[in-house]
């Protein structure tokens, strides 16, 4: 039975019935009612059962990942899903292929937008939805030689740019363009307005992988007997196109141009890329690296369970992942998230001590990331949430040093120290753990491991002692060792 006021009660008035109110449309209204009600039955049983399972059975500990954006968190659930949710990873694996089809897609006609402007011979470039590039360049294009083979090579691939096209709307399907209109420094600071500080195109986005896993999965592929011969395009057209990106990517002219625009594909980019061979192919097959390094960026709070026999038994323990969007523009959607939270996994690249921040150029990447963890070491809320930090990218920093970037150039206090990798991660743990220990609220631990996570052996040995170390310290806290 609903809730039926009494005649003293404020809503006695709102929930009468009309006055001229006919038996049909009578009929109709209590039917309303009753099937509203039985709605609200069913999910106050719903949690109600849940609840008492919660109780008798698994354990919840909710896990965020924290960082910039770019920093490796959604690289880092991919991980966790390979290595813990094995037959749910197998299932949605058909479904990356559009996803890795549209990185592909994505670097060339930015390549080929680059080598336009080289030809053209313009100077300022708005920037692509998903790269990051400098509008303006260092010098002229005199040492630069482009020939007839050059324009042949971009009439030949302007099919991708449908392909491009085709790929979004299946991915993103309804969703709009990202339209920032505030950001802010950590999810405790007051929303800034956001001004651009150069002119970008929307960025593209979907809502949630698992919207796109599972549509992509439901499409008909290549020789499944599907009536819709159109239905793979995308994977046709790329084929064909092959060789010619190939000569693209390749080519000593273009990779000139990209050095000197200072254009920063995506990490990986160049992985796609150096294995057109595989695959731009007909009969694609996607590999777990492959969907490690997939990028996709999302709108939303990505949110996966995982679940952790104890002891052999049925029941055990279950982790709820949220993967929060980074940047500054979305930092503000934290904080509803972090209460009950038990583990925070934070990452921190280790690559960027020379980059800025893309949505505020102004703002340095690796003192955009210490800001970001000391507002989490310092808050009371987070006082007795388990931190664990990821120094991750250990891969790109050994390739920056390697090129004869000195750390030392931009952080002044690295002093004389070594350039090497070992070295630097050292000075970085040093510094996040000093941190934690000063502003931590109260007396607690942080495990800080150096990583690469789209190593994904590698990854999962470390995920394996981190799943360790969190069950422990959460038996610990239960009391029950």
């Amino acid at each position: 039975m609903g809730f039926i006021p009494g005649p003293n009660d404020p809503f006695y008035e709102l929930m009468q019935p009309p006055a001229d109110e006919t038996p049909a449309q009578a009929t109709a209204r209590l039917k309303r009612e009753q099937d509203a009600q039985r709605v609200n039955d069913m999910i106050d049983e719903g949690i109600k059962q849940e609840r008492a399972q919660a109780k008798k059975g698994r354990s919840l500990v909710k896990v965020l990942l924290l960082g910039q954006s770019e920093s490796g968190k959604s690289t880092t659930l991919k991980n966790f899903r390979m290595r813990f949710s094995k037959d749910e990873w197998e299932l949605e694996r058909d479904g990356w292929r559009s996803v890795v089809q549209l990185n592909v897609v994505r670097s060339i006609t930015t390549i080929i937008r680059v080598v336009e402007a080289e030809i053209n011979g313009e100077h300022h470039m708005v920037d692509s939805d998903d790269e990051q590039s400098v509008v303006t360049v260092e010098s002229a294009a005199s040492d630069l030689k482009f020939s007839d083979r050059h324009q042949l090579l971009m009439i030949r691939l302007a099919p991708l740019q449908g392909v491009e096209a085709e790929l979004k709307r299946r991915l993103g399907a309804g969703t709009e363009p990202v339209q920032a209109t505030s950001m802010s420094a950590t999810p405790f600071d007051a929303p800034q307005e956001y001004r651009p500080r150069r002119k970008r195109l929307p960025e593209f986005a979907v809502r949630s992988w698992k919207e796109v896993i599972e549509s992509e999965q439901r499409a008909p592929q290549i020789g499944d007997g599907s009536a819709s011969s159109d239905a793979d395009l995308p994977t046709i057209t790329i084929a064909g196109c092959k060789d010619d990106m190939k000569a693209l990517w390749h080519d000593k002219a273009v990779q000139q141009a990209l050095k000197r625009r200072k254009l920063l594909l995506p990490d990986s980019a160049g992985f796609f890329l150096n294995d057109l061979d595989r695959i731009a192919t007909r009969d694609y097959v996607v590999t777990d690296n492959d969907i490690v390094r997939a990028r996709l960026r999302t709108v939303g709070i990505q949110e996966h369970r995982l679940f952790f026999k104890h002891a052999g038994k049925a029941t055990g323990w279950e982790w709820r992942i949220f993967d929060v969007g980074g940047c500054r523009t979305l930092r503000s959607a934290w904080l509803p998230y972090f209460e009950g939270v038990n583990v925070i996994i934070f990452l921190s690249p280790v690559s960027v001590f020379d980059q800025r921040l893309e949505e505020d150029s102004r703002v340095n990447r690796l003192e955009d990331s210490i800001l970001l963890w000391t507002s989490i070491c310092s808050s009371k809320l987070l006082a007795r949430t388990q931190l664990i930090l990821f120094l991750n990218k250990c891969d790109l920093l050994r390739r920056k040093l390697k090129r004869g970037v000195k750390v030392a150039q931009y952080l002044p206090s690295y002093g004389d120290r070594p350039n090497d990798v070992m070295t630097v991660v050292k000075y970085f743990r040093e510094k996040f753990r000093d941190i934690q220990k000063q502003c931590s609220p109260e007396h607690r631990s942080v495990y800080i491991y150096p990583t690469t996570v789209t190593d994904t052996e590698a990854t999962g040995i470390t995920l394996e002692s981190v799943r360790d170390g969190v069950l422990r310290e959460n038996l610990a806290a239960s009391q029950l060792i």
